[in-house]
């Protein structure tokens, strides 16, 4: 049975961006995977890896798209197999297995925070050994949209931490993995975003241009090494 990495989409404007050059780049295949869709999750003997990007849902939701995906990460966790959540992706995988989201106490959007400093998430004492983060300084500029954050129980280890929302980078057993930053943007999928999202929209556009143009060449290599070393992890360091 031939594996592949699904991209779990939870709307059509949250697209993978940096993630999809990685796997381009290293020849992995991979699919997508609308969770709006009636049509069921893939068996997960055929998974390499699950990846679940962000989304406008709350992982608290009752309907059956939110029930349906939470069941199926449950399902993938359980079975051991590697996963990379962003943003929504960290929330379901938390509510999964265990853990709470809830309100964030800032509404975290763009790359500054209402004090005028960059958004940056800072690798825990934790976080330092893990393989997630070779190559990786110890902080790092990152780009928000949420509203929600998580709790985490015991078992759940924190990677990175934010300077407002502190749970920023989570890890699950020995190879699931959620972010609450969003680390996938590519220069053209940050204008689609800019076109298509309300939040962002509050914030002046050419202020947020130039921003993410001063820090791109700094997130776009944490981004990039970040992923690669997560399917270095999902593949035993083969790549």
């Amino acid at each position: 049975m031939k594996k592949q990495i699904l991209i779990a989409k939870n709307i059509a404007n949250e697209g993978p961006g940096l993630i999809e050059e990685i796997l381009n780049k290293v020849n992995v295949p991979y699919s997508f995977l609308d969770v709006h869709d009636e049509t069921h999750f893939p068996p997960i003997e055929k998974l390499h890896a699950l990846i679940v990007m962000g989304g406008p849902d709350s992982a608290n939701d009752t309907t059956k798209k939110m029930l349906r995906e939470l069941a199926y990460i449950r399902e993938v966790i359980s079975a051991g197999i590697p996963y990379l959540g962003i943003c929504l992706g960290l929330q379901t995988l938390v509510k999964a297995n265990g853990g709470k989201v809830i309100k964030s106490p800032l509404k975290e959007t763009g790359v500054r925070d209402p004090q005028g400093n960059f958004f940056t998430a800072t690798i825990t004492k934790e976080g330092k050994d893990d393989p997630l983060f070779q190559g990786i300084t110890p902080s790092f500029k990152v780009f928000h949209l949420h509203g929600e954050m998580v709790e985490l129980t015991p078992s759940m280890k924190l990677l990175a931490i934010g300077n407002h929302c502190r749970n920023q980078i989570v890890k699950i057993g020995s190879n699931a993995y959620g972010m609450q930053c969003h680390l996938e943007l590519t220069q053209d999928l940050f204008e689609f975003w800019l076109d298509e999202d309300c939040d962002l929209q509050k914030i002046p556009r050419n202020s947020l241009r130039k921003d993410f143009e001063e820090i791109y060449n700094e997130y776009s290599y944490t981004g990039k090494r970040i992923f690669e070393n997560f399917l270095k992890i999902t593949f035993n360091q083969k790549l």
